[in-house]
């Protein structure tokens, strides 16, 4: 018996081929061909991949907020400078740990979001601590470039930071952020508060020295930060941050301390950088020249489907007097933190010219809450 040619197999693979029922749908297609074309149009296997950024920039975010809880005057001026972009602002008195206003309650009570570059005073605080640094060492952050404390934070200089991180190696980074407030509630008695996350190993992504640039693979939420930036303004006392939200509350309002921290002696060169980026780093949108000068450190990057733009801040430095956090989120380049910046500048501008401080020294005073002034 003669073996079949290799002709014959591929002609007998190619009939039954032929002879096979048509797909539905190339048979669909083939039917909606217009006459006397040579094929079928070519299918479209492959939908049009979705936004990497899929949260809007533009939002009304006093929506569903209960304003009644907030102080008059700073929620109106919050609300005013924050416009229409999707973000929340947080205002805190350093000295009592009590909050002011939260615009875009919603956010602010979110289960947190990756700190970005506002997580940089940490680690230089950690730094100072640690005797890693003083405030006039320089570390070579390029071919030719070498900076200071003062220097990396009002630039916001990646690489300095992520050298810091990874000499000090994960587990004292972690300690002295979780001695700063993350990882755990900031409030007391604020229900809707998340702890946001602190993780118990180096990120995958860049290990320790990304986690000390950006943060990586921490959750901060706008209550930890305006806590902990309230803990670097009046000299190491993190309070627990209170929400009064009745009558009762406020008249019984008092400070908790959470815990006192000892860093009096390193806070110097670490608000020596804040100030810096505001006279004229990253976040010198926020510089107010009619009014006391802000101290801040702003954060951009991207996470959870959308761009990041952080802005941790006080003023003034020798009396301070409020804490301003900002948290945008979105897709357009306007989401970043010079524009958070910008956005606490215009909180202070507005207390400011509402001489704000001064009426609620008074209000204080005489036993009512703060309302604006005529």
């Amino acid at each position: 018996m003669r073996r079949p040619t290799l002709a014959k197999i591929l002609a007998a693979i190619l009939a039954a081929l032929l002879a096979a029922p048509v797909p539905l749908a190339i048979a669909q297609t083939a039917s909606k061909s217009k006459p006397g074309a040579s094929k079928a149009p070519a299918m479209k296997t492959s939908k049009k991949k979705p936004s990497r950024y899929s949260v809007p920039t533009y939002a009304d975010s006093t929506e569903n907020d209960i304003a009644e809880w907030d102080d008059t005057i700073v929620r109106e001026v919050a609300v005013q400078a924050l416009g229409r972009l999707n973000g929340s602002v947080v205002a805190v008195d350093p000295n009592s740990g009590r909050i002011l206003s939260i615009v875009n309650q919603k956010l602010a009570f979110s289960a947190g979001f990756m700190p970005c570059s506002t997580i940089k005073p940490i680690i230089g605080l950690a730094a100072l601590e640690e005797g890693l640094i003083t405030r006039d060492t320089m570390i070579k952050v390029g071919r030719r470039t070498f900076m200071n404390l003062t220097e990396a934070l009002a630039k916001s200089n990646n690489p300095y930071f992520e050298i810091l991180g990874r000499q000090m190696g994960f587990d004292t980074v972690s300690r002295y952020a979780r001695m700063l407030g993350l990882g755990e509630h900031a409030g007391h008695k604020i229900f809707e508060e998340h702890p946001g996350i602190f993780p118990s190993a180096p990120p995958e992504n860049g290990g320790v020295g990304r986690m000390s640039s950006y943060g990586e693979g921490i959750h901060i939420t706008p209550l930890q930060l305006a806590a902990l930036t309230a803990a670097l303004a009046n000299g190491g006392t993190l309070y627990y941050l209170q929400y009064p939200r009745s009558e009762e509350d406020r008249r019984a309002f008092a400070p908790m301390v959470k815990r006192k921290l000892r860093i009096q002696n390193m806070l110097p060169e670490v608000r020596e950088g804040m100030l810096a980026a505001v006279l004229y780093g990253t976040g010198k949108q926020a510089f107010d020249p009619a009014g006391d000068t802000a101290l801040g450190k702003t954060g951009t990057c991207s996470d959870q489907g959308s761009r990041l733009g952080w802005f941790a801040s006080y003023a003034d430095q020798m009396n301070p007097k409020i804490v301003v956090a900002v948290l945008l989120r979105g897709r357009g380049r306007v989401v970043n933190g010079p524009t958070a910046a910008e956005i606490a500048g215009r909180v202070y501008q507005g207390l400011r010219e509402r001489n704000y401080f001064a009426h609620l020294r008074h209000a204080e005073s005489t036993g009512h809450t703060a309302t604006a002034p005529d």
